[in-house]
Formats: structure tokens, sequence, C-alpha cells
């Protein structure tokens, strides 16, 4: 049974979930600026429910991003702290992704998923996403655009719509808005909702050596495609 520990610190928010087999532990708490003095204790508090140790770990999943710049740099460099004392495999995974999965649990029958980051300077991170047979597929890239871009593909139709970029929906425009059949706005990336994205990375081996797990940004002028890091 996997031992998967996973981080995500991209919003305002900061997560720690810790698979152990069959048992899921996690802690969240949304606390903007403190994530450098609550993400250490919080992991440690996890593995210590657990009794297991990092060196026990499958895997260290965390968010990547998009998200807060110096967010994702928190995540990124606590997993590659801890993940190459011994040598643990390391899978990056989308914030946006994993707020498409959040919006599948709490509205099981969602067909098409719009996921939404703030991105700050009065611009939104977001992706559209498909869902088949409860495995969610990108529509559009993950992209940084003004709100009155997000533009939803003309067969998203009855979109349910998550996330904290949301705070902008009344700067979307009314084509985008009427799309949506449902709006949560308060949900923010869960490391919880990271950890069975996280054991599907491993089984199709798409897990990384520390020091080539790296953030994605998106935003024009810090972000890289993988290929060009």
């Amino acid at each position: 049974m996997s031992k998967v520990l996973a981080l995500d610190t991209s919003t305002d928010a900061c997560s720690v979930a810790l698979m152990n087999g069959k048992q899921c532990i996690s802690r969240f708490e949304v606390v903007p600026r403190r994530h450098t003095q609550l993400l250490l204790p919080m992991i440690e508090s996890v593995l210590d429910e657990a009794c297991i140790t990092v060196k026990e770990l499958d895997a260290i999943a965390f968010g990547r991003g998009p998200g807060s710049f110096a967010g994702i740099r928190i995540a990124t460099g606590a997993t590659q702290g801890l993940a190459v004392a011994f040598d643990t495999p390391v899978v990056p995974l989308s914030t946006l992704e994993a707020l498409a999965y959040q919006a599948l649990a709490l509205n099981p029958e969602a067909a098409f998923i719009l996921s939404t980051l703030d991105a700050r300077m009065d611009e939104v991170y977001w992706a559209v996403y498909k869902v088949e047979s409860g495995t969610i597929l990108a529509l559009t890239e993950e992209q940084v655009t003004a709100p009155s871009a997000v533009v939803l593909p003309e067969t998203a139709s009855e979109c349910v719509a998550i996330g904290p970029g949301l705070n902008y929906l009344d700067q979307m425009s009314s084509a985008t808005q009427s799309a949506l059949s449902q709006v949560l706005a308060d949900e923010f990336p869960q490391a919880e909702s990271m950890l069975n994205m996280a054991v599907s990375a491993l089984d199709r081996g798409d897990q990384l050596p520390p020091e080539e797990a790296l953030p994605v940004y998106v935003r024009e002028g810090t972000w890289k495609k993988r290929s060009e890091q």
C-alpha cells in the first residue's frame, strides 16, 4: 500500500496530507504569509500521527503551480529538502488540476470544470477540464489572463467553477458566467486532493528525482516549459 506525502502552499492556504495505505491524515489552514512557519510542523504532525518517517515514504507530491510565486517556491524547497536526504521520488502536481478534482468530489455529476486561482494584478490563472469516467482531462492549457479573457470551449456547458479566481467572476464575460452551473469560490487547493493524483502518477511512472522537481509559474517572463528549464 502506498505511503505518499503531499504538500501545497500555492495560495493563502497551507496544506499537508499523508496517505498511509488506506489511512489519510491531513492538515489545512488559511494562513497568509505564514507558510514557512507552519509547513514543517504540519508535516511532522501527520508523520507522527501515522507513526512513519520520511524514509518510509514512497513519494512526496507537491503543488507545483500555478499560484503564488513565493508559495510555490516554499513547497518546492520543502519537498526537495525532504526528498534529497532519502532519494525519495517526487511528484509535481498541477494546482489547477487538484482544484478540478476537488470540484468533482463536491459535485460528482460535473461534466466540465473551470479551475481558477487569483493571480493578483487583476489577473486569473485558469484552465478548463472535462470529466470522463471520474478522470479529469484538460481542454485548455493552464494560462494567466485578465478575467474578461476567460473563455470556455463551446462544448463546456453547465460548467462547475472552482477556486479563488472567482473573486473576479463579475469581470468575466456574460457568456462565461451564463455557462456556469455552480460556483465554488471559497475552495483552495488542498493537499488531500493530490494524494490520488500522486498515486496515479506513480503508477504511470511520472515521478522525478528531487533535483528535477521544479515550479511552474505560467506568468510570462517567469515560466519556462520543462524542456527549457
